[in-house]
């Protein structure tokens, strides 16, 4: 069933490799991330997303890359404009040519590709996408000339841009629906955001603002987190929990596992 107030309905996943575990992240859990447990979590989630109705285009794991499970962020994939990017992260260099090529078979769905190139650094994970404009993260992976590049393939989408402290926006915020965004205030400034309304998630529980809006209410939002699942509830919307805790241990989120194909640009 394809809901009519989701941004998309196609998504692009990649399982993640033997070498996950090997991925880069700053979480002290990192050492204990369960790889075969990993992709177990992984399979789920992609059953989750077709249980809402999208189509999951599912890629090969890359060997060499083991932080290419989180397909959020080699690209900005869109209907008619898709922006390749280039990785503020040096490790994952290269991932994002890899994917040029496999994108080739659907180029129906993908048919025009720009490039960001240095200086300009850009990843999927700081591109907060609304239906009033796109807001960036200025962050350690995103800079300044990379959102300049993304505003020009863009053209008529309004690009803001905003500065974070956070690895990535998508680490403090999410856009669901109707001008309202998932938040959490203490890492995310609502100021950022004029003429929008919010949902406020408590800091101890800043892992669940990483969701995904999937249409008609729902939000899909890591298992584990009560008081979000309760605001949301209380909000209108209806949560959908997934168990996403060794992608937790790997600085990723339930957003960073795919890259949708917008229907906005």
């Amino acid at each position: 069933m394809i809901s009519t107030d989701r941004f998309f309905d196609t998504v692009f996943v990649r399982p993640p490799g033997d070498s996950y575990n090997k991925c880069v992240s700053t979480n002290p859990a990192k050492n204990e991330i369960d790889v075969a447990l990993a992709k177990r979590q992984h399979r789920n989630y992609v059953s989750i997303m077709k249980e809402v109705g999208l189509e999951v285009i599912e890629l090969p794991p890359l060997v060499g890359f083991p932080d290419s499970v989180f397909m959020q962020d080699p690209a900005l994939l869109g209907s008619r404009t898709s922006v390749l990017c280039h990785f503020g992260e040096e490790t994952r260099i290269g991932e994002e040519k890899l994917l040029l090529s496999e994108l080739s078979p659907h180029r129906a769905k993908i048919p025009e590709v720009k490039f960001v190139r240095e200086p300009g650094t850009l990843e999927g994970g700081d591109v907060l996408i609304t239906d009033h404009g796109l807001f960036v993260g200025e962050s350690k992976r995103t800079n300044s000339d990379g959102i300049r590049q993304l505003a020009t393939y863009l053209n008529g989408i309004t690009v803001t841009p905003v500065r974070t402290d956070l690895l990535h926006l998508l680490c403090g915020c999410t856009y669901m629906s109707d001008r309202r965004l998932l938040i959490v205030p203490e890492l995310v400034s609502q100021n950022s955001f004029p003429g929008y309304e919010f949902v406020f998630i408590p800091q101890d529980e800043a892992y669940a603002a990483d969701a995904l809006y999937v249409g008609e209410g729902r939000v899909l939002i890591p298992s584990g987190f009560p008081k979000t699942s309760a605001k949301l509830k209380a909000a209108g919307y209806k949560p959908i929990e997934v168990d996403v805790s060794e992608f937790y241990k790997g600085d990723g989120g339930v957003t960073c596992l795919c890259s949708p194909v917008y229907k906005l640009f």
